[in-house]
């Protein structure tokens, strides 16, 4: 789901309930997360989707702070700099929330992400958690390092996942993920 297919949604039949844009620290997404929280138990959503959604956001946020490669124009040092968007729609059927971040990431990034990307989109509910589980024994791609578990994390708790990678120039990409939570309506 691209910004334009957004708006598009919330014309019709959505409500986007967070969206930021511009630099991001852990102070700012604690906060985010914490407003997230509350919205969330406000909608009387289950435990389980609730975590769910706080969980991606917090995972696409960080994934925003390792890989910006926005420049300052002072000093030329990268800032972590992103559109966190955070929204659901509501019918007779099904809830459906979204979780879309957008940030500039670097080709040399790109070449590490797209790999584990494609992986995840080849794998089903239950081929994701044992990569995730192999992937946490194993001690490879952990959180510190940025760009690997916690893609898998995001896929495991989505019900769908998409990305892409616009270029800006030959070095540098806007890259565009968006985590989706489907829930049951009440009955």
């Amino acid at each position: 789901m691209n910004i334009d297919a957004v708006k598009e949604f919330v014309k019709k039949d959505g409500i986007v309930f967070l969206t930021y844009g511009g630099f991001l620290s852990q102070t700012l997404i604690a906060g985010m997360a914490e407003s997230l929280e509350k919205e969330t138990e406000a909608s009387h959503i289950g435990m389980g989707d609730s975590s769910n959604i706080l969980t991606i956001f917090i995972e696409l946020a960080q994934n925003i702070l390792n890989y910006s490669k926005t420049k300052e124009q002072e000093n030329d040092e990268n800032k972590a700099e992103g559109l966190v968007i955070v929204g659901k729609s509501t019918n007779e059927m099904q809830q459906n929330y979204f979780i879309i971040s957008q940030n500039i990431v670097a080709i040399q990034d790109k070449e590490k992400i797209t790999p584990k990307l494609e992986e995840i989109m080849t794998l089903g509910k239950d081929g994701l958690k044992k990569r995730y589980r192999e992937l946490r024994k194993s001690g490879k791609d952990s959180h510190e390092k940025g760009g690997g578990i916690g893609f898998y994390e995001i896929a495991k708790r989505s019900d769908k996942i998409e990305y892409s990678f616009s270029p800006i120039n030959e070095k540098k990409f806007y890259f565009q993920f968006t985590a989706f939570v489907n829930l049951k309506a009440k009955e």
